[in-house]
């Protein structure tokens, strides 16, 4: 019997052993030969710049590729990840012979804005598709509802430029995805889709909706129930609600850990539904509209781990209840209307890592007694607010923070010593905090390891001139640090060392031997003391695109090597002590939007080449010696918007062609004018212009400024009426020159004008009525003309004093206390009358001479350079001469022989 039982077992035991040993003995898995060649032909319809699919070759298992995944029994293919590959072109249908597929990732690659295929709808065996950040483009395939077994589904991502975007016409192929768990359409154009909610919540099974940026424009605030029975994260971010929160929300009680709702104007209350969420871990709210208080039952929602209320409108205080958010990790108020004290329970929150309460009205005294608790601190942000920071010197906090932005609150008048024991601090901001004193020997070594650091607007002093600079961005800005410019590493990308009291030369810091190639794109040294000429080796320095060494006391020529700088778009020299003419080789520059050279010696003409600098926004050449005419080709510039050139010797007339200059004649300002000129992490470009009257710095506000200044030069001739074209003009002035002639009569076109002055010229005639419709008009300086007649009446002409309008002793009116008589209207006439006359004999006169010129030259012009003409001309007039002789002899004779016959007859009778 055992005997008998052994031969049954032993079979079975050796079966299961064999299984065991094929399943567990590496053996290599041999790939399906079409699989095989249908990825082969995936392949030679992509192009693989990084060389991750290149390997791939018909000689080798294709289990072991790049990217493939098989089966580890049947050796089929059932996973492709090409996730950011760097694959280009298009997809190829032979991806429908992987039966068997299951997961394929195609994200972060680039298809180049074809369409989604529709043919992804038909490989049915598909769990995982992620077309994410893939660029593709138009209209998503309602064939991929077909895909019934699809868990995660992620489609959209905007890493390109491409259009059209992916975008539906509805979403009711999504009903039939009936297990999906993940939907990710970030980008995805929805606005056709009016029922999206309805669309998503008939999937029960739904885990994470994520519909960001999707133009949606209604949430059903009166929808009463949805059925998200499973939904856990909710992520609506940055579309256009413009409505309440919906109380529909509230169904998703026991589920729901996550949500996003920022970006969306959302108006109004947080409701108090907000609190059937209980599990909630995260609620995002910023970037909104809501207003009132921020409720205090929020403290109720005891899981909240992060909570964002930034840029809202909330005001009152920070209640108190948050306090009792004891698993808060995050808490966000930045940019609001909140006021009043902080309250204590806030200190209590142990577990904070995140504190960001900054640009609120909030006022406090902060001490070192009130972090005891919060040992996990990383990131503190109370910037823009009156707090008071009182600790003591010797203090030691018990966290370590990663970030500190403390600018505008009080943290002095002594340097804050606590700061050398935070040893992980990435970026520092104690801009604007009533620093008075020296920065300690310690700071500069030990604040070498942060990436960005801010101590403008300070009175912080020192010598710098041994200092060595290794941060990424530097604001030292607005301060009183001496010495000569510190030594910098070649990680450095922003300097900003401006208003201090830096002296001696430039040269020891721009030829300094790096240790590496230098990464610098803005610096800026404005306002100091620096002196001697400019140096040569700029080549060290070519990732720069922002320069400012304006109000210094440099002097010499500008070199030449400067337009070695290829990628400048802004350069600042003015008044300084430069001399010689501009250079030509800054024509290389062709990314240059600004150039301001005002306040220097520089002389010679505005070069022609010039015109050849199509990116230029902003030219300023004020107060220098340039001469002769501003060349015609400026009038190339279309995307000017500031013309300065006062106070030079220019001379000629004013080109006729400054309508060219398309951005001015333009009423509306382009949001991404100063796209190609601003810094990323640099301050906006600032410019000090003088515009109603005395100079006015235009910083942030830039880009609305349109401006053309030809005063105080030798310009002569008439104003161009194509002037009167510049629409969107706000700032004219042309005065102090020799200007003849009338006001263009169509000035009143130009009506965002804010300033115009026109005043120290040869100005003649009547002011004209259209000079009223300039309504925006806060500045019109018209004096010391030869003006005549009545101002004319209207609110805005009358508003002006009259110093607007003195020197014109021929004008009359309102402000003027010269009234207008039929006399001083007669004499205008009159004046009209000896003008036209007088413009018409000169005319005449003019018109004599021409036709005598041109009669003379044309005849004997003619006859004495051609000798054939010349002869039969005079043959001609031989030819006249015996006419003539004969038809006076034949008329002699006749009149002879008639007066004999008349004597005979008188004689007979």
């Amino acid at each position: 019997m055992a005997i008998s039982k052994a031969i049954i077992v032993f079979p079975l035991l050796c079966f299961l052993s064999s299984t065991i040993s094929i399943l567990c003995y590496p053996y290599p898995l041999v790939c399906n030969e079409t699989e095989k060649h249908a990825l082969l032909s995936f392949k030679h319809a992509l192009f693989d710049p990084a060389h991750n699919i290149s390997s791939w070759s018909a000689q080798e298992n294709c289990c072991g590729w790049n990217g493939v995944h098989c089966h580890n029994i049947t050796g089929r293919v059932v996973y492709l990840n090409f996730f950011n590959f760097g694959l280009v072109g298009k997809l190829s249908a032979s991806l429908l012979k992987l039966e068997f597929l299951n997961y394929l990732n195609l994200g972060w690659n680039d298809f180049g804005g074809t369409p989604i295929p529709s043919f992804i709808g038909f490989i049915q065996s598909l769990t995982y598709l992620d077309l994410s950040f893939a660029s593709f483009g138009g209209l998503i395939p309602p064939q991929l509802g077909n895909l019934s077994n699809l868990l995660h589904l992620r489609l959209g991502g905007a890493d390109s430029s491409y259009e059209p975007r992916l975008y539906v016409e509805n979403l009711r192929w999504i009903s039939h995805l009936s297990s999906l768990k993940l939907l990710f359409m970030s980008e995805v154009d929805l606005h056709q889709e009016g029922q999206w909610i309805e669309s998503t919540s008939i999937l029960s099974s739904l885990s994470m909706l994520l519909l960001e940026d999707c133009e949606l424009d209604n949430m059903s605030p009166s929808l009463e129930y949805v059925n998200f029975t499973s939904l856990t994260v909710l992520s609506l971010y940055g579309n256009h609600f413009s409505h309440e929160i919906p109380n529909w929300l509230s169904n998703l009680t026991t589920s729901l850990l996550k949500l996003d709702l920022r970006d969306n104007s959302l108006k109004g209350h947080i409701p108090i539904t907000i609190l059937e969420l209980r599990y909630l871990n995260i609620l995002y709210l910023s970037r909104n509209q809501l207003t009132g208080q921020i409720p205090e039952y929020l403290g109720q929602l005891k899981h909240l781990e992060a909570l964002s209320l930034r840029y809202n409108s909330f005001d009152g205080p920070i209640p108190s209840s948050l306090g009792n958010l004891s698993s808060l990790r995050s808490l966000y108020l930045y940019g609001n209307r909140l006021n009043g004290t902080l309250p204590s329970s806030l200190w209590l929150l142990s577990n904070l890592e995140d504190l960001e309460i900054g640009n609120n009205s909030l006022v406090d005294t902060i001490s070192e007694v009130h972090f005891n608790e919060l040992s996990k601190l990383k990131y503190l942000d109370m910037s823009s607010t009156s707090f008071t920071f009182k600790v003591n010197s010797n203090w030691v906090p018990s966290f370590e923070l990663e970030e500190l932005l403390m600018s505008s609150c009080q943290m002095g008048p002594k340097f804050p010593t606590w700061l050398q024991t935070q040893t992980s601090l990435r970026n520092l901001d104690i801009s604007k905090s009533g620093i008075v004193d020296i920065a300690p020997t310690w700071f500069w070594k030990w604040a070498s390891h942060i990436e960005w650091i801010y101590l403008s607007d300070n009175q912080i002093s020192g010598d710098l001139s041994g200092v060595w600079l290794n941060n990424t961005i530097i604001y030292l800005n607005s301060n009183c640090f001496t010495g000569l410019l510190p030594a910098v590493s070649p990680n450095v990308t922003v300097l900003n060392m401006a208003n201090n009291s830096f002296s001696g030369p430039i040269s020891h810091f721009l030829c300094q031997k790096l240790k590496g190639r230098s990464k610098l794109e803005a610096l800026d040294l404005s306002n100091n003391d620096l002196s001697g000429e400019l140096p040569l080796c700029w080549k060290s320095w070519q990732s720069l695109t922002h320069v400012n060494l304006g109000n210094n006391n440099f002097s010499g020529k500008i070199p030449d090597s400067i337009s070695s700088l290829f990628s400048l778009k802004a350069l600042h020299l003015q008044n300084n002590g430069l001399s010689g003419s501009i250079p030509s080789s800054l024509r290389g520059c062709t990314s240059l939007g600004l150039l301001d050279l005002s306040g220097n010696k520089l002389l010679g003409n505005v070069p022609n080449w010039i015109g050849e600098l199509s990116a230029l926004k902003v030219l300023c050449l004020r107060s220098n010696k340039f001469i002769a005419e501003i060349p015609s080709q400026i009038c190339q510039l279309s995307s000017l918007i500031v013309l300065d050139v006062s106070d030079n010797e220019l001379s000629g007339i004013i080109p006729r062609c400054l309508n060219n200059f398309s951005l001015m004649a333009a009423i509306e300002t382009p949001d991404d004018l100063f796209t190609d000129l601003d810094h990323s992490n640099y301050e906006l470009e600032g410019l000090v212009l003088t515009t109603v009257g005395r100079e006015l710095e235009y910083k942030g506000i830039l880009k609305y400024v349109r401006m053309v200044d030809l005063s105080s030069n030798n310009f002569s001739g008439s104003i161009p009426t194509e002037l009167s074209q510049l629409f969107g003009l706000r700032f004219l002035n042309v005065s102090k020159n020799h200007l003849m002639g009338r006001i263009p009569k169509k000035i009143g076109r130009m009506t965002s004008l804010l300033s115009l002055d026109l005043s120290t010229n040869h100005l003649s005639g009547e002011i004209p009525q259209s000079l009223a419709d300039l309504t925006f008009l806060n500045r019109l300086n018209l004096s010391c003309n030869q003006f005549w007649g009545r101002i004319p009446l209207s609110t805005q002409l009358q508003s002006f004093d009259a110093f607007s309008y003195i020197g014109n002793a021929q004008l009359c009116g309102v402000p003027l206390t010269k009234n207008c008589t039929e006399d001083d209207e007669s004499q205008g006439m009159d004046t009209i009358d000896e003008n036209e006359e007088g413009s018409e004999m000169r005319w005449f006169y003019i018109s004599m001479g021409l036709g005598f010129i041109v009669g003379f030259w044309g005849v004997c012009g003619a006859l004495l350079f051609k000798k054939s003409w010349r002869h039969a001309y005079f043959q001609f007039l031989y030819d006249i001469r015996d006419w003539v002789y004969v038809a006076v002899a034949i008329r002699l004779n006749w009149f002879r022989d008639n007066l004999r016959r008349l004597l005979v007859s008188e004689t007979y009778h």
